[in-house]
């Protein structure tokens, strides 16, 4: 299991947190110690200095270099010493925090311009106000204490931040900070403990209020199983947990990804921070658009639907190059969301004015009608699962999103690979194999002028009783196989 060490300025065992759970190491010790025979080490830096150069800083930049899981990085520290690089993470921040403590001051009738200092510890802060200010500045800036400084003139705005170190700290606040340690410290497991210890720590990301999660709760509990019996930690997290991603030796996506997203932010700190992740963040960027998809499965001569990439006034072209009825695509849609058929001109014309509102860009496609799709699952570049998804009843998708909100599907089959065309399989394969060596689905249609790639799927829905109708607990397996074997190489 991984051990904890805080770093600390000095030698003296007097003037340290308060904690029953971690090691604590001068930042000398640290430095020039046999530190890096140790493996498994997660380094909760509280030096005071840690600038470029200074002991603090190289206890980081050691720690990276040992393989041990440094709070904060090298990375970090260098974004925060630099305010062109960190304020330009800040204007989504900036306006939950002029939401937040513009309406408190508003309330009390408060509108002269004020200055405000907060620590945040650990993604905590004091006051309810500024609790989602402290999460979204530890996520996208991990560190044990953050200064802010905070000014309102027009706005609430973040003039200042910095990392401090324990010693840094008034003594009337630590206290507050030994909370925020312990809670940090702490893990959250499911219930139940094995007979051995795991060898690597597994985080299954999923959002438990997603109406169409890619993982139904059973699947989710299959991979946890499966992970226990290849002597993986599997936990099932959410993106509240972001902060403690560096405990974790792997993470595994499942849920809804795009780029504009919490998923994105999740993939790219897991890649930055050396983790095995499926979905990686290059797979995302190149599934998550429809364009992109497009004009790489052309270029690799995978046969896709006719298409053409439109722009604002090019309605027409599309309409001679496709005729009607056509369909036009979303760029970054995902489970049928973002995808009309229209049958004319009006049609045409004022769907697109809707798309571009949000998007310069639109794909249409000729609509080529099929009884059903078919979906490839595939791992590392190898077939994993085959299905056949029928569309939903007097629909022309496999997901019907009615005006509601409800979606009606239609019915899976789900084959084994050997008895799928073989052609279909191989195109899937080919296409995967274009964006990755990750896990994805590919959806394509097979009809009379050949087998057509409609798109590939990053996050492929592996639901309980669906896709793993024919391999069962052995789908499982082989999906946490695959990070068993990356975290072995790694």
């Amino acid at each position: 299991m991984s051990e904890t060490v805080l770093i600390l300025d000095g030698a003296s065992t007097e003037d340290v947190p308060a904690t029953a759970s971690g090691t604590i190491v001068p930042v000398r010790q640290y430095l020039t110690g046999p530190w890096g025979d140790r493996g498994d080490v997660r380094v909760i830096n509280l030096s005071r200095d840690t600038q470029y150069h200074s002991a603090g800083y190289y206890a980081s930049l050691l720690a990276e270099a040992r393989g041990h899981r440094p709070i904060p990085s090298v990375r970090t520290l260098q974004d925060l010493s630099r305010k062109t690089v960190w304020s330009q993470d800040l204007d989504d921040v900036e306006e939950a925090l002029d939401r937040a403590l513009g309406a408190a001051r508003s309330s009390s009738g408060d509108t002269t311009p004020a200055d405000a200092t907060v620590l945040i510890y650990f993604g905590e802060a004091p006051e309810p106000a500024l609790r989602p200010l402290a999460r979204s500045l530890f996520e996208s800036f991990p560190a044990p204490i953050l200064r802010v400084e905070l000014r309102k003139s027009d706005r609430w705005e973040v003039r200042g931040l910095k990392a401090l170190g324990w010693r840094a700290l008034p003594v009337e606040e630590r206290p507050r900070f030994e909370g925020a340690l312990e809670r940090f410290m702490g893990r959250r497991r499911l219930p139940g403990k094995r007979a051995r210890p795991a060898r690597w720590d597994l985080a299954i990301l999923h959002d438990p209020d997603e109406k169409l999660p890619p993982s139904d709760r059973a699947a989710l509990d299959a991979f946890v199983r499966a992970a226990a019996r290849a002597g993986i930690d599997a936990d099932l997290v959410t993106r509240r947990d972001l902060p403690r991603l560096s405990e974790y030796d792997a993470l595994f996506i499942r849920e809804t990804t795009a780029v504009s997203h919490h998923t994105w932010r999740w993939a790219r700190r897991a890649a930055a921070e050396g983790l095995v992740v499926i979905d990686d963040p290059d797979s995302i960027l190149r599934c998550t658009n429809k364009i992109f998809l497009a004009e790489l499965l052309t270029r690799a001569n995978v046969p896709i639907p006719r298409s053409v990439v439109i722009g604002k006034d090019d309605g027409a072209r599309a309409a001679e190059v496709l005729g009607y009825p056509l369909v036009l695509k979303v760029p970054d849609g995902a489970f049928s969301l973002g995808v009309f058929k229209v049958k004319n001109r009006e049609e045409l014309e004022a769907r697109a004015k809707l798309i571009f509102e949000k998007s310069e860009l639109i794909l249409a496609q000729a609509y080529t009608p099929t009884d059903f799709d078919w979906r490839v699952g595939v791992l590392a570049g190898e077939p994993l699962f085959v299905c056949r998804y029928h569309m939903s009843r007097g629909h022309w998708q496999i997901l019907n999103h009615a005006e509601t909100g409800d979606a009606a599907e239609g019915a899976v089959d789900t084959l084994a690979i050997a008895d799928a065309p073989k052609k279909v399989v191989k195109t899937a394969v080919k296409a995967a194999r274009l964006i990755g060596d990750g896990l994805y689905g590919v959806d394509l249609k097979q009809t009379d002028d050949g087998v057509l790639v409609i798109e590939v799927n990053d996050n492929p829905n592996i639901d309980h009783g669906y896709e793993d109708a024919v391999l069962g607990d052995a789908l499982y397996d082989r999906v946490i196989g695959e990070f068993l074997k990356r975290l072995e190489a790694h």
